[in-house]
């Protein structure tokens, strides 16, 4: 379920230390009903599961964008982290550098196999957040997955938001393009995968 920003604003997430000059792009209630611990399962599910087998729409849709990125030279060394932009790390405070920065994401969501150059390294990790970056010439991203508490308050599940620092007015102009397909094509393929996974998952957890 799509949230409005305030959902991601009006939360004290450490993440917002470090991307004030940042807009939200999306918030989203993600399907991964758990407990108050479960942050650190979901994340290294997130970015460590391969087997899953998402929609043929969303993997083309992402293929498509690795051809796309190729063919235009949006995702050439030199554009990512470290290189374009300086790493978020640089702007970690002190406690959280000092704590496990969590595990990158390696591949697409959803299918490891998918493959393509694009990479979010992890920034840092704490009990309730998780926050990773992606640089290309289009955008420096951020992924922050939150765990909240569900409105009943008999337990927790994740919320993601996407930030963004677009590259100049070809950046807005690209963000702008595909907001439409994002809304209509891939968040809900998405969320469909992860309601579907966790399930299967939670379902095969030991009691």
């Amino acid at each position: 379920m799509r949230l409005p920003t305030s959902a991601h604003t009006s939360r004290p997430w450490r993440v917002h230390e470090i991307t004030k000059d940042f807009e939200v792009e999306d918030v989203w209630e993600l399907p991964t009903p758990g407990g108050p611990d479960d942050l650190g399962r979901l994340v290294q599910w997130f970015t460590s599961r391969g087997d899953d087998d998402p929609p043929i729409v969303l993997r083309a849709l992402f293929a498509v964008r690795w051809k796309l990125g190729g063919l235009f030279g949006w995702d050439r060394p030199g554009s990512g982290v470290g290189e374009r932009v300086h790493s978020l790390r640089a702007r970690v405070p002190a406690d959280l550098l000092e704590a496990p920065r969590g595990p990158d994401v390696r591949a697409v969501p959803g299918r490891a196999d998918v493959g393509g150059p694009a990479v979010f390294s992890s920034v840092y990790q704490t009990h309730d957040e998780w926050a990773a970056e992606l640089s290309n010439k289009t955008v420096h991203a951020v992924l922050h997955i939150g765990w909240v508490p569900d409105a009943s308050g008999s337990g927790y599940h994740a919320q993601m938001a996407v930030l963004v620092k677009p590259n100049g007015p070809f950046g807005r102009a690209y963000m702008a393009a595909i907001r439409p397909f994002r809304y209509a094509l891939v968040y809900p393929l998405l969320l469909r995968t992860i309601e579907r996974s966790w399930q299967i998952r939670e379902g095969d957890r030991p009691l």
